[in-house]
């Protein structure tokens, strides 16, 4: 099971850089959630239809630790939290055009805008894949609550991101 943590690695930092914003809070976050993971090993039992694929199995309650381990640090730092508000990922600009560079950036800033449950709805399932079921069994809310998050979270983007497209 702890190459299978391995193996979920790449992931859960990509996850924890769209949560957090910053690659060494993201950095520290996977680091907490693995060393939950890991002290709870025993006590994970996958499912019986992911039995024999225990990186599919690990992937969703992986998730869901990092997640957790997330709010926990948000919830106690949420006082100190304005600063963040107001600046965007720090996400390296690809080689590419100027101009996408700076559609990136704008969309990153966008992205920090949103409550984090808007935020967090939208990366599970449009930028980590899962499905709206997937996703609201690892929130642990109604799959019709997670579609309206992610719904909100769209709005909110093409909104935000309106009069820059425009």
């Amino acid at each position: 099971m702890r190459a299978a943590i391995a193996q979920l690695l790449p992931e859960l930092r990509a996850s924890a850089r769209m949560l957090t914003r910053s690659r060494a809070e993201a950095d520290d976050l996977v680091q907490d959630a693995v060393l939950r993971m890991l002290r709870n090993l025993d006590s994970f039992e996958p499912p019986p239809e992911l039995a024999h694929d225990m990186h599919a199995a690990l992937r969703p309650w992986a998730l869901t630790v990092l997640r957790n381990a997330f709010r926990e640090g948000w919830r106690r730092a949420k006082r100190e939290q304005d600063h963040r508000d107001t600046r965007g990922p720090d996400i390296p600009p690809p080689p590419a055009e100027q101009e996408t560079a700076h559609e990136l950036r704008d969309l990153a800033r966008s992205l920090a805008r949103l409550t984090p449950t808007l935020r967090e709805a939208l990366v599970l399932v449009a930028a980590r894949g899962l499905s709206h079921e997937e996703a609201a069994a690892i929130c642990n809310v109604p799959v019709g609550t997670m579609k309206a998050r992610v719904s909100r979270a769209r709005k909110a983007l093409a909104d935000d991101l309106a009069p820059v497209m425009g």
